[in-house]
């Protein structure tokens, strides 16, 4: 269930911030984007700096907010594949544009390495 915040009128950056704020939230979402469907394994070896806990946590709560959804497949071991929700949709052109900037600012960086 989505939670509502109680925002100052005009604050469309806390809106968008509320959904995808937590530490790893953005990259799980960029990853998911980029794949359509992730199985947890799969989101674990593209994010071996998180830990298991913490990316269990980020997932459950993008799923409680309504960003993205969960299935399991009753199958042993159990398979889990996430993937993006209508609503986590339209949250690509914000991913994007971060994705964009960070490709910039990397470029940036290294121009400058460059240049020394």
């Amino acid at each position: 269930m989505t939670k509502l915040y109680d925002c100052d009128l005009g604050c469309p950056v806390q809106n968008t911030l509320q959904f995808i704020a937590g530490k790893w939230k953005s990259v799980i979402l960029y990853h998911i984007f980029q794949n359509n469907v992730l199985r947890f394994s799969e989101l674990q070896s593209k994010l071996p700096y998180v830990s298991k806990r913490m990316l269990a946590r980020q997932l459950a709560e993008l799923e409680q907010d309504g960003i993205i959804n969960k299935r399991i497949y009753p199958v042993v071991p159990v398979k889990t594949e996430y993937r993006m929700t209508p609503f986590g949709q339209t949250l690509l052109p914000v991913i994007t544009a971060m994705e964009r900037w960070g490709n910039d600012y990397t470029k940036q960086v290294n121009a400058n390495k460059d240049s020394i």
